[in-house]
């Protein structure tokens, strides 16, 4: 049960088909809808059921953040003990991603949750040879808990997870914004979007897209990701091949 070779997104593109394999980094906004923080049922279901479609034409595994419940950086800031804030974000993953996989289960789509984490009662435990098995046979793999690590964003353990199974690209999809921006959009009126890049161009001009770790390792690895809203069916759209929302790649990913 070896990872097989990653597909050339250039290739699949030219060939008119989807990806073999992706993972879907999700954040935790985009599980909160209109509501100011925690769960939305609503947005949840929606989400869940684009995903469902997806996973008809691709392996998906999603990694899934915290930011509508938890944030570890902030509770550092206001004084508690790095690891211990980052272990508790940590634990608000696995709350989203149990969320997500009930909502994906009322869907149609099967699924695993695997958590970084020991939580036995609730989740499998990450391994990586078992989450391709899943994959493989088409299940939704969710990747809880982020790398298990603190000091280690979910962006982190997105492009790590990804690297792991093989997937041919991660996907990004953003709450509230089309792509990657010069700029905040949301308190900057001359932000322009920008529709294709390369990994050492995010990290050099300071774009918010990944943490410079996960940017990093998607570049020394030839990871691309494509980065686009949520929402409007935009998932299936970028599976698919359409041009949607940003492309960060080193040279050929962005043909």
């Amino acid at each position: 049960m070896a990872v097989r070779p990653q597909e050339s997104p250039a290739a699949a593109r030219a060939a008119g088909k989807p990806f073999r394999r992706v993972l879907l980094k999700l954040s935790g906004e985009a599980l909160m809808g209109p509501r100011p923080y925690g769960l939305d049922s609503e947005t949840i279901d929606e989400l869940a059921r684009e995903i469902a479609d997806v996973a008809g034409v691709t392996e998906l595994a999603v990694v899934v953040g915290a930011g509508n419940l938890y944030r570890g950086l902030e509770a550092s800031a206001g004084g508690m003990d790095r690891a211990t804030a980052d272990y508790m974000g940590m634990l608000a993953t696995v709350i989203n991603a149990l969320a997500l996989q009930d909502a994906l289960e009322r869907a149609g789509a099967e699924t695993r949750v695997q958590s970084a984490l020991d939580i036995a009662d609730v989740a499998e435990p990450y391994i990586r040879r078992r989450a391709i098995r899943h994959l493989e046979k088409r299940r939704v793999v969710i990747f809880a808990a982020g790398t298990g690590n603190p000091f280690f964003t979910t962006d982190t353990a997105a492009a790590l997870r990804a690297l792991e199974i093989g997937a041919a690209a991660i996907l990004m999809a953003k709450h509230g914004a089309r792509g990657v921006y010069s700029a905040d959009p949301n308190t900057d009126s001359s932000a322009e979007f920008i529709p294709e890049l390369t990994h050492r161009e995010a990290i050099e001009r300071g774009l918010r897209v990944m943490d410079t770790t996960a940017l990093s390792l998607c570049m020394d690895n030839d990871l691309p990701i494509y980065v686009f809203g949520s929402g409007e069916g935009n998932l299936r759209r970028v599976v698919d091949g359409e041009r949607v929302g940003t492309i960060i790649a080193n040279g050929e990913g962005t043909a």
